[in-house]
């Protein structure tokens, strides 16, 4: 059944009717979809609602084997670029999940369309913006999907609180130097606690997040994803009050002491450091001798391999 309320054509502003021009958007997932979900069956049953209403199909914008998680999809950006351009009325899709990744997306996906006076129909779902009774009737699923992701949030909130009212941990991925146990605790490993507590002192001898990871990486320290160490990652660890045995998950805020790894002190200090530039009061202090001269010998180094490289060339 069609909403019989569908405008099949526009008022010019000269008062004469226009018939409505149609872009049709498909996509798939995979180079192997079944039928029904190829990428000529959704062309095809499209142009022919198309058809069936009156529209005129202008366009035709498909994507094979890109992910509807985002919109950062070749021909999906293309249609909305002309969409910015409003060279189309309406976008018609055979199904909402090719258009977007979820009731919420599709949501925001319209809001955009209808700001360029672009509409949104679905040929398997009660999905047609082109209409009033079709605006009010996805506003009303708009409104309902927003209620859901209210609820749902709401729900994760509670969930969290009751966790961390327990001290538990919220996911399955503790800090580094951290394991979980039974009851998704924190526990202290000794060799990780370790590598923080070295990289604090570091931090403060150094004062300086890419000295303390050139340092980790030179002694063959890994990150626990195997990786090398890189400032921003020396300065996640440098940041995360939990090693001062803070522990702060949803409305908790609670200190810990068996989740301490460093005591409150050193970790001011460092905190000290790391804003020591902020506000204008301070100026830069200058590269402390040890750091100096290892510049000096990378610099040195540099010189003589580019000098070596340099002779070789000009014997040959």
């Amino acid at each position: 059944m069609f909403d019989q309320e569908s405008v099949r054509e526009r008022v010019a502003e000269n008062g004469e009717t226009q018939q409505l021009r149609a872009s049709v958007y498909a996509r798939t997932s995979s180079k192997s979809q079944e039928y029904g979900y190829s990428l000529d069956a959704q062309v095809r049953r499209s142009i022919d609602r198309c058809e069936s209403l009156g529209w005129k199909v202008w366009f035709v914008f498909r994507d094979e084997a890109e992910s509807g998680k985002d919109t950062d999809r070749p021909m999906f950006r293309k249609m909305l670029s002309a969409a910015e351009k409003q060279v189309f009325d309406v976008v018609v899709i055979w199904k909402l999940d090719r258009f977007s990744r979820s009731l919420m997306h599709a949501v925001q996906l319209e809001s955009e369309l209808r700001q360029h006076n672009v509409s949104l129909y679905s040929v398997t779902e009660q999905i047609d913006t082109t209409s009033a009774t079709g605006r009010f009737n996805f506003r009303n699923i708009a409104s309902a999907a927003e209620f859901e992701r209210d609820m749902i949030k709401q729900r994760t909130q509670m969930g969290l609180n009751e966790l961390a009212s327990e001290l538990k941990w919220p996911n399955n991925s503790p800090p580094l130097g951290y394991e979980l146990d039974s009851e998704r605790k924190l526990m202290l490993v000794e060799q990780e606690a370790d590598i923080v507590a070295g990289i604090f002192e570091r931090y403060i001898e150094e004062r300086s997040m890419p000295e303390v990871a050139r340092c980790l990486n030179e002694q063959d320290i890994q990150t626990r994803e195997g990786g090398e160490w890189t400032p921003r990652a020396v300065g996640d660890i440098l940041r995360n009050e939990i090693y001062a045995g803070v522990y702060e998950v949803a409305d908790i805020s609670k200190h810990v002491p068996e989740y301490q790894i460093i005591d409150s002190d050193t970790f001011e200090e460092v905190k000290s450091i790391r804003h020591r530039f902020q506000g204008g009061g301070a100026s830069k202090s200058s590269m402390s001798n040890p750091r100096k001269e290892r510049a000096i010998n990378r610099i040195r180094e540099m010189y003589q391999e580019y000098r070596s490289a340099n002779s070789v060339e000009d014997r040959l």
